[in-house]
């Protein structure tokens, strides 16, 4: 699941899980999407390792 135009900056930014996760629920936030798409974004990003986070948030967000 791929929310259009929807970008996420992870340059620069701390690299752990959390602070990620954080980043992402801003941006839902931001945009007014939090309640449509933090539950299954999280329930899917928190299902696997740091890798799966990664890739999930990739899937979800414009990341650069």
């Amino acid at each position: 699941m791929s929310i259009t135009g929807l970008e996420l900056e992870l340059v620069g930014k701390d690299g752990n899980a959390y602070a990620i996760m954080g980043e992402c629920s801003k941006v839902l936030k931001k945009a007014g999407l939090y309640d449509e798409f933090w539950s299954d974004y999280y329930a899917e990003a928190t299902s696997g390792d740091y890798e799966h986070l990664l890739a999930t948030t990739m899937d979800y967000f414009d990341v650069f």
